[in-house]
């Protein structure tokens, strides 16, 4: 009978642990991983306060994210914007202007404390005149630091909104000016006084029509609440 039998299945033989060595060098290799994600991650929030491909990039990503995802960002936000030099503005600026949950809005303009102007300050208006009665508008509507959020739409101020676009956010200076094309017509600077009065009876027009206001335009409410009579009066 052989001295030894060759172990089963059960028994087989196992590899050899790493030595104490070997595990602290997989360690020490993990956490530089984790260090050199984290420090890209913070360095990428810190461009937010002056990037504005980073804050399109951050909006259009934050955009497409599911609830559950946007609290987790958020989360991660609460942990490390306090330890960056930036405004806490720059870092939740771009996630305030594609969220629409009212509690997720309401802890993003916390955090950010203050430096987000309402949806009622407008940096520039421009106004053009269409064929066949249209006419075309431009807001451009501050934001935070130097960024803003521009609102273009075509409509006919006896009947209603054909389009209404929002652009990404982006810097004041990328904004439209007097002077640029828009479908075709040309853009003339005006007051925003102005351009609110002729969108406030378009607004009205497209109400009475039975017609569904634009979301872009029921978020910049503020604009127009000055200008328009009471519901009673609708």
């Amino acid at each position: 009978m052989p001295d030894s039998v060759p172990p089963g299945p059960s028994e087989a033989p196992r590899a050899p642990e790493p030595s104490r060595s070997e595990a602290g060098v997989e360690l020490g290799e993990a956490v530089r991983n984790e260090a050199r994600m984290l420090g890209a991650w913070r360095q990428w929030l810190s461009s937010l306060a002056t990037d504005a491909d980073a804050v399109t990039a951050a909006a259009h990503l934050y955009a497409e994210l599911p609830g559950d995802a946007r609290d987790a960002w958020l989360d991660a936000l609460a942990e490390d914007a306090p330890k960056l030099d930036v405004p806490g503005v720059a870092i939740y600026g771009p996630l305030l202007a594609v969220e629409n949950n009212p509690l997720r809005r309401q802890r993003i303009r916390r955090a950010a404390g203050t430096g987000i102007a309402p949806m009622s300050e407008v940096r520039r208006a421009l106004m053009g005149a269409a064929p066949g009665g249209a006419r075309i508008a431009a807001l451009v509507i501050a934001l935070y630091l130097d960024f803003v959020q521009v609102v273009v739409c075509r409509f006919v101020r006896s009947v209603g909104f054909e389009w209404v676009r929002q652009s990404p956010i982006t810097s004041f200076e990328d904004a439209p000016v007097a002077g640029d094309h828009i479908d075709g017509v040309e853009l003339f600077a005006t007051s925003a006084e102005a351009v609110i009065d002729e969108l406030s009876h378009a607004v009205l027009a497209h109400r009475r029509s039975g017609r569904e206001l634009p979301q872009t335009l029921r978020d910049c409410a503020e604009l127009f609440s000055a200008a328009l009579p009471s519901p009673a009066e609708c």
